[in-house]
């Protein structure tokens, strides 16, 4: 049995709502099993704090997350990138499979909106993580 972990990479636009929370599920659904990372076609520079705060509402700390670019995964091997309306830069990365959602920006809706499209996201990572043939992480 190999060590070797899924790696899967969640764009967006800015980088700070959806990428973050799905690369915040992907790192609580799939454990050590998985390398959750995220980036954006235009990051913004910062996580948004209603991301962070609807995710704390599920423990997960998304303050120590950063926005970051593209460019750090430019010609790396990544086994599923999954797009969310990141535009021309996403076929840059070299991905074995490739998905897109079609998930609305949070980033302007009152908290009960936005916390739908968490829970849309967090399904949907549970789905790919199970169509990628990654077993769910142990629950405390």
């Amino acid at each position: 049995m190999s060590d070797r972990k899924t790696r899967v990479l969640f764009v967006c636009v800015e980088n700070s709502n959806r990428s973050q929370m799905a690369q915040a599920f992907a790192a609580l659904y799939g454990g050590a099993r998985v390398e959750a990372l995220s980036a954006g076609s235009r990051p913004s520079g910062r996580v948004n704090p209603k991301a962070v705060a609807a995710m704390a509402e599920l423990g997960y700390d998304l303050s120590s997350h950063a926005s970051k670019g593209l460019d750090d995964y430019n010609g790396q091997e990544i086994d599923a990138a999954v797009t969310m309306g990141c535009g021309d830069a996403c076929p840059l990365v070299k991905a074995r499979r490739r998905f897109e959602w079609q998930i609305p920006d949070p980033r302007e809706m009152p908290p009960e909106e936005f916390r739908k499209v968490r829970d849309l996201i967090g399904t949907k990572v549970k789905e790919l993580l199970a169509e990628l043939g990654v077993a769910p992480a142990p629950t405390d």
